[in-house]
């Protein structure tokens, strides 16, 4: 007979040591994501337009990944890791971590490879071009509303400087180590930069069998959270899964009746291959069945824009 165990049974078994806080792999951490959404682009439940989208986004990551490679960042002293932890902020913080010039290098890198391709769609071109165009200041400008979620940001740009983003502080978070990161006073931030987790995996790997992590859409740390959880308010009430009848079986959408939001959860064991930014922007259709709902999206994908 198999056992159902309640929320606070859960809770209890995660007071366990195990690995709580699982840094990017530099050395493939986007390459991964860009074999996941070229699979996806070539499956056959993906309709044509959106397989071209993820085709290009695999493009993109495999570009991100080319410039991680020359990338060795300026990473927190002591001081400032002694200060975050004493105050149980964010190491790297998203909003107030200063952004090294190479950012806009990196980003230019991402936009050279994308400009090579010989079939980029007209309008991909054209946005890459126009971010070679603008001035260091104009860039920062969209940096700084992307990662604050401002209104004022340029659509149409801001996937590939989010990219570049990424590359960022994943080149960070990479070469951080283990021991200096805490967790947060608020466990639906990533405890290294702040940033709102994309979506959540369950790992299915000897060291994380069957537990959960929230995975950043920034700099792709991935922290652990109980499951059965609501990874946006915590609450432990009212949780439901929703999926596509007959759709992918390694990803539902983890839904909240306290807080009417959702997010999606992705099984490893159901599906080895799954990768959180990819198969969330490969599951669309789920995003569509839950528009039909009152449920909202608790965090967007970061290769889409959406400043709501």
């Amino acid at each position: 007979m198999q056992r159902i165990l309640g929320p606070g049974q859960i809770e209890a078994f995660s007071q366990r040591d195990f690995q709580r806080l699982r840094l990017p792999d530099r050395a493939r951490v986007f390459s991964t994501r860009a074999a996941r959404l070229r699979q996806q682009s070539e499956s056959g439940a993906i309709g044509h337009s959106i397989g071209d989208y993820l085709r290009l986004m695999a493009h993109l990551a495999e570009a991100q990944q080319a410039t991680l490679t020359n990338i060795e960042p300026d990473l927190p002293n002591a001081e400032q890791i002694a200060h975050a932890r004493s105050f149980h902020m964010p190491i790297v913080a998203a909003g107030s971590w200063r952004r090294e010039e190479r950012w806009r290098q990196s980003l230019f890198s991402i936009c050279d490879a994308l400009l090579a391709l010989p079939d980029l769609p007209a309008q991909v071109r054209l946005a890459c071009e126009r971010l070679r165009m603008l001035e260091p200041t104009q860039l920062d400008s969209q940096a700084d509303g992307l990662l604050a979620r401002s209104s004022d940001v340029d659509a149409a740009l801001a996937p590939f400087v989010m990219a570049a983003l990424q590359v960022h502080w994943v080149a960070i978070a990479s070469r951080m180590s283990l021991d200096d990161i805490r967790p947060l006073d608020v466990p639906g931030v990533c405890p290294t930069c702040g940033t709102l987790p994309v979506a959540s995996i369950v790992r299915s790997d000897s060291r994380s069998q069957g537990l959960r992590y929230l995975h950043c859409s920034l700099c792709a740390t991935e922290w652990h959270m109980v499951r059965v959880t609501c990874s946006h308010c915590q609450s432990t009430k009212g949780i439901s899964y929703q999926s596509i009848e007959n759709g992918p079986r390694g990803i539902r959408a983890e839904c909240c009746d306290e807080c009417h939001t959702y997010r999606k959860i992705l099984y490893q064991e159901e599906d080895g291959a799954v990768e959180p930014v990819a198969d969330d922007l490969a599951s669309l259709a789920l995003d569509l069945l839950l528009g039909e709902t009152d449920y909202r999206r608790a965090s967007p994908n970061p290769l889409l824009w959406n400043p709501s």
